[in-house]
C-alpha cells in the first residue's frame, strides 16, 4: 500500500469516526500538546539563567521554568483555583466566563456558515458593525428611559440592534455570492477591513466622545449595561449575557436539526447540487445563512459593548477570528461550540495568569497556547477537510442522500418513501 493510500485510509477513518471517538481523539491531542509543551518549557528553562534556589530539578537536572506550575496556572489558574480554599466566582473564573460568552457567539456565527458550506471569515467585521450600532443605538435610546426599566428595555434593544446591523452586513457577501458568484472568502475578508476603517472614521470624528482622548463613543449609562448577577462587576462579566449565549446555542441547534430552514442549510453544505435538485432555493439559503451568521457576530459585538467596555472603542480584539478555530474544534456543531468556547476561554484567561504568576516569557506562553489550539483543532480540521475530498468517506451524508429522495435512517441508510431525514 502506497503512502497516498495510507493517508486516504486515515482520512476515511477520521471522517467516519463516531462522536465518542472524536472526543477521545481531541482528549489525546490535548494531552499530547501538554506533554510537548512541557518539553518546550524545560528546554527554554535550560537556555536561561537562574539561581540554584530558584531552579526546579527533574532527574537531577536543574531547570529555570517548571512546566507543572505553568500548566497548573494555565488551566486551574483560569478557573480561579477551584481546588484551593476560599474560591470565589468573582475572580479569574469570571474572566474565563466572559471570554467564553463572547466566543460562544462568534463560534456559532462561523459554525452556521460552515454548515451551509460557506466560509465566513467576516465575523470580525460583522462584530465591529454590530458593536458600533449597539453603542450608538443604545446611547440614543437611553435618553428616553432610565433605572431598572431602562435595563429591561435597553438590553434586549441593544442585542436586537447588534443582530440587525450585523445580519445586514453579513447578508452583503451572501448577496454577492448568490447573485454575482463572488467568492465569499475574498468578500468577507475585504468587508472586515471596510468595517474597521469606517468605524475608525466615524468614531474618530462624527461620533467621538468629546471628553475622551481615545477613539470611542460616549459611554453608556450604567443602567444600559448587562447587570453583574452573582459575579460582581469587577471583571466585566454578566451571568445574564452567558445565559443569552447558552440560549443561542440551544436555539441554533434546534433550528439546524429540527426546522425546514436548517434542513436546507445542512443539505446545501453537504451537497449543494443535490440540495438544489431536491428543491432547495440555493440563492435564498446562501443569503439567509450569511445573514443569520452575521447576526450572531453582531450580537457578539453588542455583548462586547454592553458587558465589557460600556462604549464602542476602536481595536476590538479578534474574537471573530478566534470563532473560526472554535467552530472547527466543535465540528461545526452548535452544542460542541459551547464546549470549545469554554476551552478557548480557559486558554485566553489562563495565558494572563501564567504571565503574572511565573517568569516564563509571554512569547513562550503564546507558543504553549497556540500549541494546545493547534493539536486539539487539527484532527477536526482534517476531518472537515477530508469530507470534501472525492472518494473519502461515504461522500454522501444523510442529508445528501435524502435530497435524492428517500428516508435516511440513523445509520445513514436511505429508503425510498420520501425526502425526510430520520434523526
Amino acid at each position: 500500500m502506497s503512502a497516498a493510500d495510507r493517508a486516504r485510509d486515515a482520512l476515511e477513518r477520521l471522517v467516519e469516526a463516531s462522536a465518542t471517538e472524536r472526543i477521545l481523539i481531541s482528549t489525546a491531542a490535548l494531552v499530547l500538546s501538554v506533554l510537548l509543551g512541557a518539553v518546550l518549557v524545560l528546554v527554554a528553562g535550560r537556555m536561561t539563567t537562574c539561581t540554584a534556589g530558584e531552579a526546579v530539578y527533574y532527574l537531577g537536572i536543574g531547570f529555570c521554568y517548571d512546566p507543572v506550575v505553568v500548566f497548573d496556572r494555565l488551566f486551574l489558574g483560569a478557573l480561579g483555583d477551584p481546588l484551593s480554599g476560599g474560591w470565589s466566582p468573582d475572580g479569574q473564573f469570571s474572566v474565563t466566563l466572559r471570554e467564553t460568552t463572547l466566543l460562544l457567539f462568534t463560534g456559532l456565527s462561523v459554525a452556521l456558515a460552515f454548515r451551509a458550506g460557506i466560509f465566513n471569515i467576516g465575523t470580525q467585521g460583522q462584530m465591529v458593525v454590530g458593536a458600533l450600532a449597539t453603542a450608538l443605538g443604545v446611547s440614543w435610546a437611553s435618553s428616553f428611559v432610565s433605572g431598572a426599566l431602562g435595563t429591561v428595555v435597553l438590553i434586549p434593544f441593544g442585542v436586537l440592534v447588534g443582530a440587525t446591523f450585523g445580519g445586514l452586513y453579513g447578508a452583503v457577501p451572501g448577496v454577492l455570492k448568490a447573485y454575482a458568484d463572488a467568492n465569499e472568502v475574498i468578500t468577507t475578508i475585504m468587508l472586515n477591513f471596510i468595517a474597521t476603517g469606517v468605524a475608525l472614521y466615524l468614531v474618530s470624528g462624527i461620533f467621538k466622545d468629546p471628553n475622551s482622548a481615545a477613539n470611542q463613543t460616549v459611554p453608556l449609562p450604567e443602567f444600559a449595561r448587562f447587570p453583574a448577577v452573582l459575579f460582581g462587576g469587577r471583571q466585566d462579566f454578566s451571568l445574564v449575557a452567558l445565559a443569552f449565549g447558552l440560549l443561542a446555542v440551544a436555539a441554533l441547534y434546534y433550528v439546524l436539526e429540527h426546522t425546514a430552514f436548517g434542513y436546507d442549510v445542512r443539505t446545501s453544505g453537504v451537497q449543494p447540487d443535490a440540495a438544489e435538485y431536491g428543491g432547495v432555493d440555493a440563492e435564498r439559503t446562501v443569503v439567509a445563512s450569511l445573514g443569520l451568521s452575521g447576526a450572531l457576530g453582531g450580537v457578539a459585538g453588542a455583548m462586547y459593548v454592553m458587558m465589557v467596555l460600556g462604549t464602542f472603542q476602536t481595536g476590538i480584539p479578534s474574537y471573530g477570528f478566534d470563532g473560526i478555530t472554535v467552530s472547527i474544534l466543535a465540528g461545526n456543531n452548535p452544542l460542541g461550540v459551547g464546549i470549545a468556547a469554554l476551552l478557548f476561554g480557559v486558554l485566553k484567561s489562563g495565558t494572563t495568569v501564567v504571565q503574572f504568576a511565573t517568569d516564563v516569557p509571554p512569547q513562550l506562553v503564546g507558543v504553549l497556547r497556540g500549541l494546545v489550539i493547534l493539536f486539539v483543532a487539527m484532527p477536526e480540521f482534517f476531518r472537515l477537510l477530508a469530507k470534501g475530498l472525492p472518494g473519502v468517506g461515504s461522500g454522501r451524508g444523510p442529508e445528501a442522500a435524502a435530497t435524492d429522495g428517500g428516508v435516511v435512517t440513523g445509520d445513514g441508510a436511505a429508503g425510498d418513501d420520501g425526502g425526510e431525514t430520520d434523526e
